[in-house]
């Protein structure tokens, strides 16, 4: 919302010049006296309001945002935020307006933290929208915080750069810049508050996984765990208890699984987190299957979590697991219905992520193998293998091979037999 000086002359003007009245400018959306008070400036117009009267005027929303001086940047700010932090999935138009509120007041973006912020969040949108210009504007917005000490801002700013690079599956690029950048961001600043240090580990940590490096990982992810527990900080704690055990699953270090679900588990309960006891039942669930080869085990607590806990966030890795545990008690129609309901979701980037769910190829070859359907389980069998070749070992990706070879003898079988 906005005290300013020259806005309310500048609308009367814009609707003198239409030749509208009062009643006319305001419609149905805003009262004749409202306008009345903001045209004599004694009134404060929201971005949605004056996105009304521009409209109703005719003219670009920045026509009347030029008209805001920087002193009231904290009240752009504070409706920006408010259209930035909508959660993504429900996200529409957002990021295009903000684009239209920021872009006039680029010019004036000069100093101070609502400046530096406006910026920042200005960049991430251009990115969002696929439009040049994100990451001048991005450097701009580092400088500002630079020269205010600003830390964890001027972290935040790193992290997304090397997160894009992250979110186009260029992983050594996204470590490259993460490391260039902590650099940068360690010489510069003798004092780096725990939130921001813990941060910086966790994608640090995340990264080295992502390219292979699972020593370095594991390493700076256990420091941050202890550097956690030793500055007392809940921040990430969950998602560094989540990384540690979905690794120590994956390559059977099972004292370490067994160690880091139950700290997962204590901290959902603690934090009343849902997601986090979720997340605790499917790293159970991997280990009946995968280890165990108890499969109705593991199908009784997928359908528990179907029919009651189960999260959208979820969903694609229950399905699979579902298809996985009907696949190892024979039902492979069944199974193969589970399976075609996977749908690998916008937001999983990580390969570890990845290759657990591009597995469902490799148990849909082998369902169609088991029920005789050869030729869909060759094509299934090449894709598992093409998409999750270019990715780090993991047990998944070994599985993924021995099921193109099992298609393979059975292909070789079938032939045989014809010939005989």
């Amino acid at each position: 919302m906005f005290s300013i000086e020259t806005l309310g002359e500048r609308i009367k003007d814009l609707r003198k010049q239409k030749k509208m009245t009062l009643e006319g400018l305001a419609g149905t959306e805003i009262t004749k006296g409202m306008l009345s008070l903001i045209e004599n400036n004694k009134a404060r117009p929201s971005i949605e309001s004056l996105t009304y009267i521009a409209e109703r005027l005719d003219v670009d929303i920045a026509v009347l945002l030029g008209a805001i001086p920087s002193y009231h940047f904290s009240e752009v700010l504070e409706e920006v935020e408010l259209l930035y932090n909508i959660e993504f999935e429900q996200k529409k138009d957002e990021y295009k307006k903000i684009i239209s509120i920021v872009e006039p007041l680029l010019d004036k973006l000069n100093q101070g933290y609502e400046a530096a912020r406006l910026l920042e969040i200005f960049s991430r949108c251009l990115y969002h929208e696929g439009m040049d210009g994100w990451q001048h504007t991005s450097d701009k917005a580092a400088q500002l915080y630079e020269q205010m000490s600003l830390t964890a801002r001027r972290a935040e700013i790193g992290l997304f750069r090397a997160m894009v690079k992250y979110t186009e599956h260029n992983y050594a690029a996204s470590l490259k810049i993460l490391l260039h950048e902590r650099a940068e961001i360690e010489s510069k600043y003798p004092y780096i508050d725990p939130m921001t240090q813990v941060d910086l580990d966790f994608h640090e940590a995340i990264l080295h996984y992502a390219v292979g490096d699972s020593n370095a990982a594991t390493r700076i992810m256990e420091k941050a765990i202890d550097f956690s527990k030793q500055h007392r900080i809940f921040y990430r704690i969950d998602d560094l208890y989540r990384v540690a055990a979905g690794y120590a699953l994956m390559f059977h270090h099972e004292e370490k699984r067994v160690y880091y679900l139950e700290k997962l588990k204590l901290y959902g309960e603690f934090a009343d987190d849902p997601n986090a006891i979720i997340f605790c039942d499917l790293m159970n669930i991997e280990y009946l299957i995968s280890i165990n080869r108890d499969y109705k085990g593991a199908l009784e607590l997928i359908n528990e979590n179907l029919e009651s806990k189960l999260t959208e966030f979820y969903s694609a890795y229950f399905f699979l697991e579902k298809g996985k545990a009907l696949y190892g008690l024979g039902k492979h129609e069944e199974g193969l219905y589970w399976l075609n309901k996977v749908q690998i979701p916008s937001y999983v980037h990580h390969p570890f992520d990845l290759s657990i769910l591009y597995v469902k190829d490799a148990y849909k070859a082998l369902c169609h193998m088991k029920l005789g359907n050869l030729y869909e389980a060759q094509t299934l069998a090449d894709l598992a293998v093409k998409t999750i070749t270019p990715l780090p070992d993991t047990p998944y990706k070994d599985f993924s091979f021995e099921a193109l070879e099992l298609v393979k003898a059975a292909e070789l079988r079938e032939k045989g037999t014809r010939e005989s």
